[in-house]
């Protein structure tokens, strides 16, 4: 009787994983006590897996936005190049300007400038710089951080020998572009913390809407009405090319209400 039921614990957590893997949901793990040493070897290889499904998901999906990045930019800006240049001639021209068309050209260039003044702005999810990797002492990281924000309440819990191998500068502008985004959710405070290999930065801003949680890495995607919808998209790409992935975590910090973790 004893084995039967600890088949059925086994066919049981089949299931959840199977269920985790078609509802795309990498973050799974399943606890490991009570299970026979190969059980145990073997679960704890699947808890793993999740994690490195979930890097290979995200390393496809920013690669085929880049593509399609490079070839939107491209198309557009062609299109919009011999629009700027036309509509400029004819705005240097003697028997345009004071006309009655002056005004609708004018409209005609301002457009197709602001056009291409915003596609090139993603050109930069394109042409990132080459990381220089150094060892980054977290805790040294962390408190310059917090200098630069003093009406921000801290909270950073970091031992001061932990550090990871990474481009110091590009580490700066992901976590510059978290910080913004709290700040502009109206969270008060932030806390940095680091444990179990992994990163984490969390504040008591807006809780992010269940239905944007999957989407906001995704380039141009943005619940904010004036937002470019490019920070997270290339946040997660600088980490990318050095190795690591950003991610939302499902769950935050006790005080806090949104959480993004790098590991």
């Amino acid at each position: 009787m004893a084995i039967y039921h600890h088949q059925c614990v086994l066919r049981n957590r089949a299931q959840m994983m199977r269920d985790a893997i078609r509802f795309h949901d990498f973050t799974f793990r399943l606890p490991t006590r009570k299970l026979l040493f190969g059980e145990r070897a073997l679960q704890e290889v699947l808890n793993d897996m999740g994690k490195e499904i979930q890097k290979l998901e995200a390393h496809n999906e920013v690669e085929s936005w880049q593509r399609l990045t490079r070839v939107l930019t491209h198309e557009i800006m062609n299109a919009t190049a011999p629009i700027r240049s036309i509509s400029q001639a004819y705005l240097n021209d003697s028997k345009i300007k004071n006309s009655s068309y002056a005004e609708g050209i004018q409209a005609i260039y301002d457009t197709s400038s602001g056009l291409a003044t915003f596609v090139d702005s993603y050109r930069k999810m394109t042409q990132l710089q080459e990381p220089v990797p150094t060892d980054v002492n977290l805790a040294q990281f962390s408190n310059k951080l917090a200098a630069l924000y003093p009406n921000i309440t801290w909270e950073i819990n970091i031992s001061p020998k932990e550090s990871i191998n990474i481009d110091e500068n590009l580490l700066r502008q992901v976590f510059i572009n978290l910080i913004k985004n709290a700040i502009e959710a109206e969270a008060k405070k932030i806390a940095i913390y680091y444990n179990h290999g992994t990163l984490n930065i969390s504040n008591d801003g807006h809780i992010i809407p269940e239905d944007a949680r999957k989407e906001i890495f995704i380039p141009f995607f943005t619940t904010k009405t004036t937002g470019s919808g490019i920070g997270l998209s290339l946040s997660r790409q600088i980490l990318m090319k050095q190795g690591y992935i950003l991610s939302l975590s499902d769950h935050s910090r006790q005080g806090y209400n949104v959480t993004f973790s790098i590991e």
